[in-house]
Formats: structure tokens, sequence, C-alpha cells
């Protein structure tokens, strides 16, 4: 696999199934611990301490062969471009070392406003606990001192993460969708792109960014590779949670909520993956509860499960790790509002079999009151004449993945009233 493919794999999630079930069984299962003398604990049902709220969040996993093509770094700084979903006038982000099988040292780090590609400004030299560099151990995350500085919502940031010494298979994210870019050698308080040489299409180490301001709280979208953004438009931020937070922002202004993209191409409610990252259930304590003033969780999940061929599982199986993480959520003191799986007719995986699971647990999201409330992304998407098809329109051309358009119509289709504070 290489760069250019733009991680083909990934965009053929469900028509590869019988590769990604070799996957099956996953090596990287650790929960994360807190690392950092200056970490302070997340909250849920409010605003986090000091008024930390999410604005950027991707979901950590370990960089496999499969998936990428760089999967180790050393002495190489790595500059990570991500969109603010909210703004504020102090910032901090977390590095994750999550699946890493050795401690991970941060030489330096900066974040700054991106200008164009890898050059920045407005740019801000991050610590951690007061000092330039920090160590990581391997199942573990940093959170980085808080830094004055003016972050405008809808915003590219560059996220500059340093890394002297081998790093091993690195935590990462495979599926950005976004020009990041690597520079040989210490270069993370760099304004100029020079150095940075390499694009790659992952992010690399960082797996959240955290503003203060007027936001009082966090929206996180727990999903598969439709949340992940799939087959979206390149450098674009074109993902359905990304059109919510612009139309949040345009509402609310200032004070609108942050929106946090916790989705994995390939990802699963009951199962682990070795490439395609732990299950919803293991993950949700790392990737939504543990993010600061989540008030809001969005679960788009399920697909996966009914398309892997192996193994094989029940529309009843699904529902109850559903049920898993609704009271988890609940009992965080969140709400969880459930969206529907989205049609997948004619797509490589499709079986009249996994329709029927696929109806069985659209039935229940809508019908059993279990979720807070339903967003019917199915019906959003779906051919008017066929609810099982993916209306052409809004077809990336693989029957599953929506286009640009259909990623537009679901970010319009969420009702904002759903966030009213």
């Amino acid at each position: 696999m290489v760069i250019s493919a733009r991680v083909r794999f990934s965009r053929r999630l469900l028509a590869v199934g019988a590769v990604l079930a070799a996957f099956v069984a996953s090596t990287a299962s650790a929960q994360v611990a807190a690392a950092a003398p200056s970490q302070v604990a997340a909250t849920t049902g409010g605003h986090g301490p000091g008024g930390w709220v999410g604005s950027w969040g991707a979901s950590p996993l370990v960089a496999t062969s499969a998936t990428m093509q760089v999967t180790h770094l050393a002495n190489q700084t790595v500059r990570n471009i991500v969109y603010a979903s909210v703004g504020g006038d102090r910032v901090r982000i977390r590095v994750s070392n999550a699946f890493g099988d050795r401690t991970v040292r941060i030489g330096g780090a900066s974040i700054a406003v991106e200008h164009f590609g890898a050059s920045v400004t407005d740019l801000h030299a991050l610590t951690f606990g007061g000092r330039s560099a920090v160590q990581i151990p391997a199942g573990g995350q940093v959170l980085s001192d808080p830094v004055a500085m003016r972050v405008p919502p809808l915003t590219d940031l560059a996220v500059s993460l340093y890394v002297p010494t081998e790093t091993g298979p690195v935590t990462s994210h495979f599926l950005a969708r976004q020009d990041n870019y690597l520079a040989t050698g210490n270069h993370a308080t760099d304004a100029s792109a020079t150095a940075f040489s390499t694009t790659v299409t992952a992010w690399y180490l960082l797996d959240a960014v955290y503003v203060s301001g007027s936001s009082r709280s966090t929206i996180v979208a727990l999903g598969d590779s439709i949340t992940d953004g799939d087959m979206s438009r390149f450098n674009a931020n074109a993902r359905w949670p990304n059109e919510l937070a612009r139309r949040l922002v345009r509402a609310d202004g200032p004070g609108a909520p942050g929106v946090m993209d916790e989705g994995i191409a390939g990802n699963r409610v009951l199962n682990d993956s070795a490439s395609l990252g732990v299950d919803a259930q293991k993950r949700l304590d790392r990737d939504v509860l543990g993010q600061p003033g989540v008030r809001w969780v969005i679960l788009m999940e399920g697909i996966n499960d009914i398309g892997f061929s192996a193994p094989d599982v029940s529309a009843a199986q699904i529902i109850a790790g559903y049920e898993n993480i609704i009271a988890r959520v609940h009992a965080a003191g969140a709400k969880i509002y459930g969206a529907t799986l989205t049609p997948w007719k004619f797509s490589a995986a499709w079986t009249s079999a996994g329709e029927a699971k696929r109806e069985a647990v659209n039935r229940w999201i809508l019908t059993s009151g279990a979720f807070d409330a339903v967003i019917n992304f199915a019906k959003v998407v779906a051919e008017p004449g066929d609810p099982q098809l993916l209306d052409p329109k809004y077809d990336s051309g693989d029957h599953i993945h929506p286009n640009a358009s259909g990623y537009v119509a679901m970010g319009q289709a969420v009702n904002l009233a759903l966030f009213a504070h």
C-alpha cells in the first residue's frame, strides 16, 4: 500500500471482508492511563474543569502496514493539520501512546494556525508539566499545559510533535482525509514549511484538541467509516460531523458545543480488529466519556458487525452492545442519540441475510425508546423508491459510503434542537 493510493483498503472496507476477517482478535486492546502531571479529569453531563471542551478528536489506533505506509517515527517531526470545531482563548492537546509497545518521548511540541500546507502562523510552543519534553509510557496519554492562544472556530490548526527516538508501531489514525507532514529532525517550532518535505495522510500521536472559552459542552460522534468520513473530499473537512459543527457555530456563535469525531473506518460494536480498532464498547471510556464537557453522544455503528464474514453476529447481539453503551453514557450523566444504519445494497458485502439484520437493528433504534432521540440517517440518504439502496445522488460509487453531497445531507439532517442547553 502506498500513500498515493490514499489508503485504498479503507475505501473498500466491506468489499474486502475476507481480508479484514484475518485481522480479528485485536493485538492492542490496552486501556490508556493518565501520564501527565498536568492531567485534569474529564467530566460528562456538563462542562469540563476550567471550562474545557473538545474541539477536535480522532480515535487512536495502532499503525499497521495494512492501512498505512509510515508506521514508525524516529528523529522526525510530524505536523498534524486538524479542524477546530469551536474556538477559545486557551488551548491544550492530548497526545496518545495508547497502542505503543514502548515509551514514546516527545522532544518538542507546538500549536499554530495553518497558513498553507505545512506553513503556519501564530505559533505557540507547548509544554508538559512545565517542560518542553515528556515521556509517555506504553498504553498512556499525556495532556499538555494550557497555552493562551486565540483559536477561532472552524479553523485549521497545525499541531507539531517532535519524536527524537524510535517509536515502534506508532499510535495514529489512518483515515485522516487530510494531508499532514513529516520533517527530519526537530522542526516543531518552525513556521516555515521548508523542512516538511514528506506528505502523509494519517494523524500521528495526537488524539484531541481542547479549548477553553465561551463553549461549555461537547458532542461526540461515535461510529465507523461513515462517521470517519471515508470517501469525503480530501483536505476539505467534509465529514458529516464537520457539517454539523459548522451549522452549530452559525446558529449559536461562540457558545456552540464542540464536536469531536470519534469514528474509525471498519470499527465494530462487538469485536476488535488488529488494524481497525478495539470495539466501540472497549473504547467508550477513552474516546467518549474521557473527553471534557461531554453532554451528548451520537452513536452510528453496526454495519461492519453485519458485513464482516467472521465472527457472525446477530441483530440481537448488536442491540445488546448498544444497550451497554447507552447505559454507560447515561450513568455518566450525558444523553445519547441513536443514528440508523444507512443503506448498503449492491455494496460488495451486501447479502439479503445481512440486510435483514440491518433492518432489524434500525427498527429497534427507531421504536425501542432506548435512545434519548433518534437521527434517521437511513431515511435521509436512501433512494426514495428503495430504502435498501443508497440514493445515487448521494453514492460515492461503492454503494455504502456517501459522496460529498451525502455527507452534507447527513450533517444538515441533524436537529440542532437536540443540543439546546
